[in-house]
């Protein structure tokens, strides 16, 4: 019966290639059906329903194919998954949906400041492959609590590890299901508190029956949508303005065309010009001007904040624990770069030809003539003209009218977008088919579907592994152990959409704290823990204490209590420009009911000035991980080195070759 099983397994594994390849043609056939039944006049509603409902039952399917009642199926996809396989998974598994519709906008808003999150997101991956995931696969951990409580002799270590865990992936996970939501209600027409649990029910179908397995195949196909939807638009942009169609070599032109466009601007007194930070409503920016929304201490933190948060986060890590070998674990951190640099590379192109597109096609146009989308985004509370929301012609009119001196046509300071609808909306506002409209609403749909799994899959399994499994029942039945695994992936997914579908206001933000809380908590322990051999358990457990602390600490006190550090600490803050009264960051009033139209622009979530030392307070980690490498450090030589034993497992796991360390149970 093994026999068969493993030479089934490996009959598997040589068709991937032709199963993913005939699924990309499925997929490009799907969409050229689909652009001929919208040449037909089907509605563009039907076309929404069959492209978002097409690909999630996809993504079902093969969760259910997938299904597996074997733990380190479960838990690791087996170790079984090639490089290039696994390299296009992470892949789709990082870009989440801030990724897919939020890099393109913050490039939109921010310009040149906006490359500090390109630079750092991408650099995570190499400190992953120098640092940290090939000696985490030679180990043979399920999780990274998994590793922390080995090598540092304990249940506190794991607890610490999965208290971690939690905080940077709930919010997160909470995030995905929010856009999984936004983009359901505004494609399906459903309510919005309903199409978040349709998304979810997407998601639990990939992960529950499966694992890690079924998310695995899952995100490999959903990485195939995501890219295809992403560089359609801008292919098809790129070669209609300049007959070639990789836009990346001509999106230097799109950028021609728009400094044209806002000279022109500025004479027709459609915007003014702006260098500061902050600046009057109807303003352009120098985009090409560094450290404009930055200063250069934000702007490099950034940087180094997303790249070691990039290595420090679980469910990134766990990815390599699915490899065949260590070798393979390198490998597929090279793979991974490779299909995240396609999106990445693109990011740019997709700004440049947004902005050109928004400039040529709505700024300057007779408010009396916008089309029709527009208003079906405004619906949602996320365009506005006016200062009103943009719920249809007639209210949009209206709002323009009851500003003195308006000259009835859209100005820039007239005109508000949601930075998340940028690449949503681009083919709308480019006349381009509505199955493209559709096409990237699938794409974006993907990316926080394939997040949102990876997300859960490393709360549940840290959940039912570390706590239930290693802690309360180490004596559980496969069985009981996978239940208890499904019963909490199932929990942790509705409470994430609960909170999602409330709405809340702080999400979009608490994401980008996931990656300096992560490497805070996770980045100093694990490099110490590998690259050191006199690290000590004391002085592990203090050290993730004091780094994750004082990052948690900073967060809460910048974030709910700005005044504690005015003082003291140098702070300074945001004023509202109708009341100027001080706000903790625009964020939260930009998701106040009506908090919109008492602020003529809308800023990035990410340009929140307020901190103490005038540090942004999503460069946290920049305080909390080196205190958390000093306290390790000290706290280790205080006391008895670690035992022969543990130096040589040490040792082992540098090794790129032999056995895995940690022989798991089945």
């Amino acid at each position: 019966m093994a026999t068969q099983t493993t030479t089934s397994a490996d009959a598997f594994y040589k068709q991937l290639g032709r199963m993913y390849g005939t699924y990309t043609g499925g997929f490009i056939a799907f969409i050229i059906l689909l652009a001929i039944l919208e040449q037909f006049g089907v509605p563009n509603k039907v076309l929404g329903y069959l492209f978002v409902g097409f690909t999630i039952v996809v993504y079902a399917v093969i969760g259910v194919m997938t299904r597996t009642a074997q733990v380190s199926e479960y838990y690791v996809a087996g170790r079984r998954v090639p490089a290039f396989y696994n390299g296009m998974a992470t892949g789709a598994d990082w870009m989440s949906a801030a990724s897919f519709v939020g890099m393109a906008g913050t490039l939109f808003l921010l310009g040149y400041d906006g490359i500090a999150w390109v630079l750092g997101w991408t650099g995570g991956f190499v400190l992953v492959s120098i640092l940290i995931g090939p000696y985490l696969r030679k180990f043979g951990a399920y999780t990274v609590p998994d590793f922390l409580a080995f090598r540092f002799g304990g249940n506190f270590a794991r607890i610490l590890g999965v208290l971690v865990l939690v905080c940077c992936s709930f919010t997160y996970v909470t995030a995905q299901v929010y856009g999984t939501g936004l983009i359901a209600s505004r494609f399906l027409g459903m309510p919005f508190e309903l199409a978040v649990f349709a998304g979810l029910a997407g998601i639990l179908l990939c992960s529950m029956l499966g694992g890690m397995r079924a998310v695995t195949w899952t995100q490999i196909a959903q990485y195939i949508v995501l890219i295809i939807a992403y560089l359609t638009p801008i292919v098809i942009l790129s070669t209609n303005k300049f007959g070639i169609p990789i836009p990346e070599l001509t999106y230097g032109q799109a950028i021609v065309e728009i400094t044209a466009r806002e000279g022109q601007m500025l004479k027709d007194g459609l915007a003014t010009l702006c260098t500061a930070a902050s600046c009057p409503a109807g303003s352009l920016k120098a985009h090409i001007t560094p450290f404009i929304n930055y200063s250069p201490l934000n702007f490099f933190g950034i940087i180094f904040c997303m790249m070691v948060g990039t290595a420090s986060l679980p469910h990134i890590l766990m990815r390599y624990f699915t490899t065949p070998s260590v070798r393979e674990a390198r490998q597929s951190v090279s793979w991974s770069l490779l299909f995240i640099f396609l999106l990445y590379f693109s990011a740019p192109a997709y700004a440049a030809f947004s902005k050109l597109e928004v400039y040529t096609n709505i700024i300057g146009r007779d408010v009396a003539s916008l089309r029709p989308w527009l208003f079906t985004w405004g619906e949602l509370g996320l365009i506005q003209i006016c200062g009103k929301n943009a719920v249809n012609l007639d209210a949009a009119i209206a709002a323009c009218k009851a500003i003195a001196g308006h000259p009835g046509v859209v100005r820039l300071q007239d005109f508000v977008i949601n930075t998340d609808v940028i690449v949503l909306s681009t083919p709308e506002i480019a006349g381009l088919p509505y199955v493209i409209s559709g096409l990237v609403a699938a794409g974006g749909l993907a990316a926080a579907l394939s997040t949102a799994d990876g997300l859960l899959l490393a709360i549940a399994n840290a959940l039912s592994h570390d706590v239930y499994y290693k802690m309360l029942d180490p004596n559980a039945p496969t069985v009981r152990r996978l239940t208890v695994a499904r019963v909490l992936l199932f929990i942790v997914a509705v409470i994430s959409a609960y909170l999602a579908s409330t709405k809340p206001g702080d999400i979009l933000a608490m994401v980008g704290w996931a990656f300096s809380l992560a490497m805070a908590g996770n980045f100093p322990a694990l490099v110490m823990g590998i690259w050191w051999k006199r690290a000590t358990a004391t002085g592990a457990i203090c050290g993730i204490i004091a780094g994750f602390g004082l990052c948690l600490f900073y967060l809460v006190c910048t974030r709910y209590f700005p005044g504690v550090g005015v003082k003291y600490f140098g702070m300074t803050s945001l004023l509202n420009p109708v009341t100027g009264a001080p706000v903790v960051d625009i964020v939260r009033a930009m998701a106040l009911p009506n908090a919109m139209e008492s602020w003529p622009t809308l800023a990035h979530p990410m340009a929140n000035k307020v901190g103490w030392f005038n540090l942004n307070n999503i460069n946290c980690g920049l305080l909390g991980m080196p205190l958390g490498f000093l306290v390790i450090y000290v706290v280790s030589l205080m006391g008895k080195e670690p035992s022969k034993e543990m130096q040589a497992f040490i040792d082992e796991i540098r090794k790129p070759r032999g056995r895995t360390v940690l022989e798991e149970k089945v």
